[in-house]
C-alpha cells in the first residue's frame, strides 16, 4: 500500500464521516412526514435507483452470479440490514442521547473483532488513543446530564447490537474488499438493502390497509430533499466511501471514523440549526479528534515499523 491510496482511504473516511454527521439533520427532516420504516424503504430505494443509474451511464456490469450474492450477503445483513433495523426500532425506547453513549462503543468492538478474526496487531498508542476517543463521546453525554434512568434493558440492548454489527460490516468488509470489486459490493448491499426494507415497510402497510398511502410522504419538498440526502450521500455514498477506506485500511482504524461523526453533527446543529454549543461540547471533540488523529499516527508508524523489518530480513 502506497502514501496515495492511503492518503485516498484517510479521505474517504473524512467524507464519510462527514456525510453520516450531517444525515441526523436530514433523519429529523424525513421523520416528519414518515415513519421510521417508510423512511428507510424510501431512502434504499432512491439509493439502490441511484447506483443502477451509476452503473447504467458508466456501462459497467455487476455480475449477479449466485457464488458472489451468497458472499456478500451476510456483509449486507449485518448493514445495512440489522445496523439500521436495530438503530431504529432501539430509538423507540431509548434517548437518541443515550443511543450516542451506546454507539461510542463501535471502535471497541472493532477493536476487538480485528484483532480477532482479521489478526490485525495494535499497539499500545492505538488502544490508548481509541479509549481517548470513547471516552470524548461519553463526556459530552455525561456533562449534559444524561441519564439511563428512564431507558429500557430492551432499548439499550437494541442498540449496543446495533454498534456490533456496525464493528462485523467493518471487519467483514475489510476481508472482502481484498478479494471483491468495491463497487459490484457496494451495489449489492444497497440492492439487498432496497429488498428487504421495501418488504418490511410493505408487510406493514398491508397489516394495516393502508398500502394507498405508501408514497404520501413524497407530497412534501421537505421529505423530497432529506431522502435525496440519505438514499444517495448517506446510504451509497457512505457504503461506498467506506468499502474504499476498508479496502485500504485496517479496520480498526477505520472504526475510530465513526464517533468523528458525532462532533461532526453537533457543530453542524450549531452551524445550521442554531443550537447551543457548550464547554462540555468543545471538550468531548477536543478528546475525539486527538484520539482519532492520535490512532491513526501510531497506526501509520506501526505499519512503517513492520514495513522496514521486512525490508531488513530480506537477503541483500
Amino acid at each position: 500500500m502506497n502514501l496515495t491510496h492511503t492518503s485516498r482511504a484517510y479521505a474517504a473516511a473524512l467524507g464519510y464521516t462527514a456525510i453520516i454527521g450531517f444525515s441526523f439533520m436530514f433523519v429529523k427532516l424525513a421523520l416528519v412526514h414518515a415513519n421510521p420504516l417508510d423512511t428507510l424503504a424510501h431512502r434504499f430505494t432512491i439509493s439502490f435507483l441511484a447506483a443502477s443509474l451509476g452503473l447504467l451511464i458508466a456501462r459497467r456490469r455487476v455480475p449477479m452470479d449466485l457464488k458472489r450474492l451468497l458472499t456478500i450477503v451476510p456483509l449486507a445483513i449485518f448493514y445495512p440490514f440489522l445496523f439500521f433495523t436495530l438503530q431504529t426500532f432501539g430509538l423507540v425506547y431509548t434517548s437518541s442521547a443515550e443511543a450516542g453513549i451506546i454507539h461510542a462503543t463501535v471502535p471497541i468492538f472493532t477493536l476487538l473483532l480485528a484483532s480477532l478474526f482479521l489478526k490485525e496487531g495494535s499497539s499500545w498508542a492505538q488502544k490508548l488513543f481509541t479509549v481517548l476517543s470513547v471516552t470524548g463521546i461519553i463526556s459530552i453525554f455525561v456533562l449534559k446530564g444524561v441519564s439511563f434512568e428512564q431507558s429500557s434493558t430492551l432499548g439499550i440492548v437494541l442498540i449496543l447490537l446495533s454498534a456490533l454489527s456496525n464493528a462485523v460490516y467493518s471487519v467483514m468488509a475489510r476481508r472482502m474488499t481484498q478479494k471483491q470489486s468495491v463497487l459490484d459490493i457496494t451495489f449489492i448491499m444497497s440492492m439487498i438493502g432496497f429488498v428487504l426494507f421495501n418488504l418490511m415497510s410493505v408487510a406493514q402497510h398491508a397489516a394495516q390497509r393502508t398500502l394507498v398511502h405508501y408514497f404520501d410522504p413524497f407530497m412534501h419538498s421537505s421529505f423530497v430533499w432529506a431522502v435525496l440526502y440519505l438514499g444517495v450521500l448517506s446510504s451509497l455514498g457512505t457504503s461506498l466511501l467506506s468499502n474504499y477506506a476498508l479496502s485500504q485500511i485496517e479496520a480498526s482504524r477505520m472504526g475510530i471514523f465513526n464517533n468523528l461523526a458525532t462532533v461532526v453533527t453537533i457543530f453542524g446543529g450549531v452551524a445550521f440549526l442554531n443550537e447551543k454549543l457548550a464547554y462540555y461540547h468543545v471538550i468531548g471533540a477536543a478528546l475525539v479528534v486527538v484520539g482519532v488523529i492520535g490512532t491513526s499516527l501510531a497506526g501509520r508508524a506501526g505499519n512503517a515499523k513492520k514495513q522496514l523489518a521486512r525490508n531488513e530480513s530480506k537477503p541483500a
